[in-house]
């Protein structure tokens, strides 16, 4: 059996994430999703994981919600602090997914191979930074319940 990991903070979740994971769904037997977020983040980390829990229902979709750099370039540390969580969520790991150039780095050090997905975004040219800064624009790019949490008049981010 053959298994795959992919991570992410799906904020939002749009098409280009959408792709990353069916593509990945496609070519292992096992793929597990990692939802990860801060509480500083506009959009909570439980919305997200709603989403990709009612999108993916058969996948193994897992969230992280602690308090770590989000980013490589935040913590000269950064691997060494989400290897040993990554390991928890997912204990073996064949594949790894990206659509990311720190992929072949990352497979590397979880002892797996990378595989990714349009690193150039060219079939679905979007990404959250810029539905966050304009969800209207981009609302071409987003599933119906995302749409929907960005109809809504609470959210922070309005269409």
């Amino acid at each position: 059996m053959t298994t795959g990991f992919l991570w992410g903070k799906f904020m939002p979740l749009h098409r280009g994430h959408m792709h990353l994971i069916e593509s990945a769904r496609a070519r292992v037997d096992r793929l597990t999703v990692l939802l990860c977020s801060v509480r500083s983040q506009p959009i909570p980390g439980e919305v997200r994981y709603r989403w990709l829990c009612q999108l993916y229902p058969d996948l193994d979709i897992q969230h992280c919600a602690e308090e770590l750099p989000q980013y490589p370039s935040e913590h000269p540390d950064y691997w060494s602090l989400w290897l040993p969580i990554i390991r928890c969520h997912c204990p073996v790991i064949d594949f790894v997914f990206t659509s990311e150039t720190y992929g072949d780095e990352f497979a590397r050090l979880l002892g797996a191979k990378h595989l990714c997905v349009d690193l150039n975004r060219d079939r679905f040219p979007v990404s959250g930074t810029a539905v966050r800064a304009d969800p209207a624009r981009h609302s071409e790019f987003l599933p119906p319940l995302v749409r929907t949490y960005f109809s809504n008049s609470n959210s922070p981010l309005n269409l």
